[in-house]
């Protein structure tokens, strides 16, 4: 059994930092202590904090060439592939995710990721002449104008323990390439895999202060993160609710806020493409039981077959093996934690209280004694009204719901306070895009999907502000300033 990575420390200003007290990490599909890791306190974070503002403001990091930025994170990501197998194991252990999963959606996708941003932040231009009419310019009398993208400063990244290292990526290599220096605090839940930052920013030796990783117990850190006057910027990853909190936090300040937040996601199956329904059902749950802003458990299909809809789901869900990563058929894991699990039990009992109902699972798969696990589960629900169609279960529950015609199909699907993702089916290109268009959402896929760097997500609505990830995703972690240039007289 590959072991995981050693390191239980923060890193902080270019050291390892011993914390005065250490927590637990629980592996989800069992239950078990993965090991303890020592907690980073407010006054560690604080340093960290304020060596990402001395490296910042002294230009170590953001005034050398971009080119040479370019040499030492791709420096860095081959340091990383040199952990592939404790890395892994890492995100294994502590997310209870299946292997599939880690190794694929998380490290080779996340690397990938990382190195197509660096490829296209060097395609970018980042400071050109500005569109300014040359009679405007003589009327001036100036010789150019100029507008430049230059970093926001000290960046906070904050990110989920859903997808800890993926996302981790896409913060910080953005982030970094632009010349901004980051504190990365990862969730408390997850926090052994991202400390394979801090060891490639030793190896690789990056600047004291350009990137530090502290890690917690409490949220005391992660509030100096999202408040201090040192920090120019947060970009955060996770639940609606701590994003309003981070707004709150941050606003005293008036820092730069780009937040990833919840979502209630539609797909929406137009007549002609009923038949996939099963896949694009099974899709929503299988390796991340759910757990993922952007999973699509809203199913929406013609109302005349929706009955046939909701046995041809509870028969693809009936399909999924569940349990821990040591089972190789398993397509399914555990929840996070005991709390997870119970937020799901109680929206599907809500669900039931308003009219809808259990069309398969509900409850704690058969022989899973141990571990956070919830049975694949299919609701029948009555109309878009019920508490399982409003609120974000992050669970391995999905919705059937039916719709009159298209109108009513979109209607329901901008019917929720997010706007995250969305999905379309139909044979008929012109009337699923048609329909991908008139959705309040951030990302619509129609019939396949993409996660690419050059490509943008982001949410409307309570889903967040900002975009990661695409030309938008780097702008995100710059600062836009305009020169006028002209003659002295």
């Amino acid at each position: 059994m590959t072991e995981i990575l050693a390191e239980r420390r923060s890193y902080i200003a270019g050291r390892w930092v011993d914390g005065e007290e250490s927590f637990d990490v629980e592996n989800p599909a069992d239950e078990s202590v993965v090991t303890s890791v020592a907690s980073a306190s407010p006054a560690d974070v604080e340093r960290a904090i304020l060596a990402a503002r001395d490296s910042f403001d002294q230009g170590t990091w953001a005034e050398i060439p971009v080119a040479e930025r370019a040499r030492v994170l791709r420096a860095l990501l081959d340091h990383i592939e040199t952990l592939h197998a404790p890395l892994v194991a890492s995100m294994v252990a502590e997310a209870g995710q299946p292997v599939l999963f880690a190794e694929f959606a998380q490290y080779a996708a996340g690397l990938m990721l990382a190195r197509n941003t660096i490829d296209l932040y060097l395609s970018m231009p980042h400071e050109q002449a500005s569109p300014v009419p040359l009679d405007e310019l003589v009327r001036g009398g100036l010789k150019a104008s100029v507008r430049r993208h230059e970093p926001v400063g000290v960046v906070s990244a904050i990110t989920p323990y859903n997808g800890a290292i993926i996302m981790a990526f896409q913060k910080l290599i953005p982030a970094l390439m632009a010349g901004n220096s980051v504190v990365l605090r990862p969730s408390p839940l997850t926090p052994i895999s991202s400390l394979a930052f801090g060891a490639a920013a030793e190896a690789v030796g990056l600047p004291p202060g350009v990137l530090s990783v502290v890690i917690e117990e409490g949220s005391a850190g992660a509030e100096l993160l999202t408040s201090h006057p040192a920090v120019d910027m947060v970009s955060f990853t996770g639940s609606t609710a701590v994003g309003r909190s981070i707004l709150a936090q941050a606003a005293p300040t008036v820092k730069r806020v780009a937040l990833e937040l919840g979502g209630k996601s539609a797909q929406i199956y137009l007549p002609d493409a009923v038949e996939k329904v099963a896949a694009g059902a099974a899709a929503v749950v299988a390796m991340t039981a759910g757990q993922a802003c952007v999973a699509a458990t809203r199913i929406l299909v013609p109302a005349d077959r929706k009955d046939e809809v909701v046995q041809i789901v509870a028969q693809a869900y009936s399909a999924l093996t569940v349990g821990p990563p040591s089972d190789q058929k398993a397509t399914m894991g555990p929840l996070i934690n005991a709390a997870a699990r119970e937020r799901c039990a109680r929206i599907i009992a809500a669900a039931e209280q308003h009219g809808g109902k259990v069309a398969l699972g509900g409850g704690r798969p058969a022989g899973l004694d141990r571990g956070y696990y919830v049975e694949p589960t299919v609701l029948d629900l009555p109309d878009n009204s019920n508490p399982a169609a409003q609120e974000e279960i992050f669970g391995p529950v999905v919705s059937v719901l039916g719709y009159r015609d298209l109108d009513d199909a979109v209607r329901i699907a901008n019917d929720s306070p997010y706007g995250l993702a969305g999905q379309v089916y139909g044979a008929d290109l012109a009337a699923a895009t048609s329909v991908a268009r008139r959705l309040r959402t951030g990302a619509v896929n129609v019939n396949a999907g993409l996660f690419s760097a050059y490509a943008p997500s982001g949410g409307y609505k309570q889903s967040g502000l900002g975009r990661e990830r695409g030309p938008d995703g780097i702008r995100a972690f710059q600062e836009v300033k305009h020169i006028a240039v002209g003659e002295l007289r």
